[in-house]
């Protein structure tokens, strides 16, 4: 593979793509595992779905009548849809005061429900939704990598513009609300980044298995963290290991390359949960 990485451009696609992915998802994942928000990130994933399986409908019923529509790429109405689930949870969070976390899977069940009928009304599954699914290399086009880029990029300044209140959100969110910060404006960017974050993240791990890449990192690193900015660094450390070496496997052996990436994701956690429990004891 590190020889293809100079000679093929899908290869090289995918590598810039899981780094950036096993770098921003992990960031996210240990506040939403931190505020107890991780089921976001599968009801995001299967709202997304929907998006996808939508453009792919538009592009089959009018594809013919305007090209532009043919070739656009389904990850930007997968972005548009995801969104369109982050705001609609947290409405439904301020509707349901006293019982917020109904709010997930009602976006979860909506979000299979309808892509569910946009793949029946498109004639079922094809390669390329199967891809969009559980990830694919060779699926990974140029524009993919830039769009994962843009959204990295995103990310990164996101989180050093407001660390500070996403740290307080995390910990103590009363204590936010009396010092001011604006913790509806902090909490409505935290979770349209998150969107994205999951929407770009599909082509590399698919989008039933995107959720796992933002949560085993963190509850690997959160069993030997002792602070919270070790927690993020554990959590980057085990998200690149799991994407890096997820991608050289699948490649090898041809396997799913999200599938691949989640099991090694649990395998780290394992490693780290038994030498938690056995190697530290024992010493």
């Amino acid at each position: 593979m590190i020889e293809a990485f100079f000679h093929f451009e899908f290869i090289q696609n995918a590598v810039i793509a899981g780094i950036v992915i096993g770098f921003i998802a992990p960031i996210l994942g240990v506040f939403l595992v931190v505020r107890r928000l991780s089921m976001i990130a599968d009801a995001l994933s299967h709202i997304t779905l929907s998006g996808i399986a939508f453009s792919m409908l538009l592009s089959k019923m009018f594809g013919m009548y305007l090209g532009w529509l043919a070739s656009l790429n389904p990850i930007y109405m997968g972005m548009l849809f995801s969104v369109m689930g982050a705001l609609s949870i947290e409405k439904l969070r301020r509707t349901y005061k006293h019982y917020e976390e109904i709010a997930i899977p009602i976006i979860m069940a909506a979000g299979i429900g309808f892509g569910v009928v946009f793949i029946s009304m498109a004639n079922g599954f094809n390669v390329d939704l199967f891809n969009y699914l559980f990830g694919s290399i060779i699926a990974i086009r140029r524009s993919d990598m830039i769009t994962i880029l843009l959204v990295g990029i995103s990310v990164i300044l996101f989180v050093l513009l407001f660390y500070k209140e996403l740290l307080s959100l995390s910990f103590d969110e009363e204590h936010a609300k009396i010092t001011g910060i604006p913790r509806k404006s902090v909490h409505f960017l935290f979770i349209i980044v998150v969107a994205l974050v999951i929407a770009s993240s599909m082509r590399i791990v698919g989008i039933l298995l995107v959720s796992a890449l933002m949560v085993l990192p963190v509850a690997a690193s959160i069993k030997i963290a002792k602070s919270f900015k070790q927690s993020m660094l554990y959590s980057v450390l085990f998200g690149q290991i799991a994407v890096l070496l997820g991608l050289y496997l699948s490649f090898e052996w041809n396997w799913a390359p999200g599938g691949t990436i989640v099991i090694i994701s649990f395998l780290i956690l394992c490693v780290v949960i038994s030498w938690k429990k056995y190697i530290i004891r024992e010493d």
